[in-house]
C-alpha cells in the first residue's frame, strides 16, 4: 500500500512551563498542509525501513520505532518493507518524521490486520514522540501536555500558505531551541485559547488568522539565526506578507497567501537561496 504523510505547522504555540519529567508543557494549535512524504509498504519476511535520505534508513527512523512498538503491543514479529520518499525538508519544524511514524502505524495496523482502535494507536504514538499522536488525525487540532494530548477542532476552510525553507542546517535543533527557553518565555496559554474559541464559534475567516498566530520560539530563533529576521524584513520591505516560524523552526510560513503574495516572497528570497512553496491546508483523516 502507499500512504501520504503530511507536514504540519503551528498556528499558535505556547510553552506553559517545564515539567517534572524534563519535558515542557505546551499548548498549541496544529494544522496539516499539502506537503507530504510518501510511504510504500508491503509484506516482508523481516522489518526493513529504507529512505531516499540514507541517513534516515533503518533503526534511525521513527518509522522503525513505530513498527516495533505496534508489533510489540500485539506480541507479533514486525514483518514489513517500508520505503520512504522524503518530500518534507528534514529538521525544519514541519514534523515530517513524526508524520511518517503516524502514517506507518495506521498502515501497518491495516497490513497486519490488527484492528487496533485509534485510541490504542494514539497510546503507542505517544511513546514514540510528542507530535506523533496529532498526525493520526491531522487536520486542525489542539495539542496539550507535551503534545500527545490531542483534541480535534472544527476544520479550517481551505486556503493557501507560503512555506519558506531557509538554507540552514541545524544540528540537534529541537533540544537546542528548548534549551534556550527561560521562565520569561512561558505563558498561560491564553493566545491559544482565543484561537480555539474562534475556531469553535465557527466565525473563523482566513484573513483574521494573522492576529492569532503566535510562536514562543519566534524571537529565540531570530536571535539564534539572524538570517531569519533578515529574511522576514526583506519580504516586508517589498510589501510582502509577515513570515511566522513553523514549530521550533527554522522553516517559516505566510498565511493567507495569494498568488501575488507568494510570488513576492519567492522573488525576494531567491538571492538568499531559500526554498519557497505554495501549499494548501489539509483536512482531518477519517477513521472508521
Amino acid at each position: 500500500m502507499q500512504i501520504e504523510a503530511h507536514a504540519k505547522l503551528n498556528l499558535a504555540f505556547e510553552v506553559l512551563g517545564k515539567r517534572a519529567d524534563g519535558y515542557h508543557e505546551v499548548k498549541t494549535v496544529m494544522q496539516t498542509v499539502g506537503l507530504s512524504d510518501v510511504l510504500d509498504i508491503e509484506h516482508w519476511p523481516t522489518l526493513r525501513v529504507e529512505c531516499d535520505s540514507p541517513e534516515l534508513s533503518g533503526e534511525a527512523n521513527l518509522v522503525w520505532k513505530a513498527a516495533q512498538a505496534l508489533a510489540r503491543s500485539r506480541g507479533i514479529q514486525p514483518r514489513a518493507s517500508i520505503r520512504i520518499q522524503k518530500r518534507i525538508p528534514i529538521a525544519m519544524g514541519l514534523g515530517g518524521g513524526s508524520s511518517d511514524a503516524a502514517s506507518a502505524l495506521r498502515a501497518l495496523n491495516e497490513l497486519w490486520e490488527l484492528s487496533a482502535s485509534i485510541e490504542e494507536l494514539s497510546g503507542i504514538a505517544a511513546e514514540i514522540g510528542s507530535d506523533v499522536s496529532f498526525f493520526l488525525w491531522g487536520g486542525t487540532a489542539l495539542a496539550e501536555g507535551r503534545g500527545e494530548l490531542v483534541s480535534p477542532l472544527p476544520p479550517l476552510p481551505p486556503f493557501n500558505l507560503t512555506l519558506v525553507f531557509p538554507d540552514l542546517e541545524i544540528r540537534d535543533k529541537t533540544r537546542r531551541m528548548y534549551s534556550r527557553l527561560t521562565p520569561a518565555n512561558y505563558s498561560d496559554g491564553g493566545t491559544t485559547r482565543l484561537l480555539v474559541q474562534m475556531l469553535m464559534s465557527g466565525q473563523f475567516l482566513a484573513e483574521s488568522i494573522r492576529g492569532c498566530i503566535y510562536n514562543v520560539f519566534q524571537d529565540i530563533a531570530e536571535w539564534e539565526f539572524p538570517v531569519l529576521a533578515q529574511m522576514r524584513r526583506m519580504v516586508l520591505e517589498q510589501g510582502g506578507p509577515e513570515l511566522y516560524l513553523c514549530g521550533a523552526g527554522p522553516a517559516m510560513f505566510a498565511v493567507p497567501s495569494s498568488q501575488t503574495q507568494h510570488q513576492t516572497v519567492a522573488e525576494t528570497l531567491q538571492p538568499v537561496g531559500a526554498g519557497v512553496y505554495l501549499v494548501t491546508t489539509v483536512g482531518r483523516i477519517a477513521h472508521s
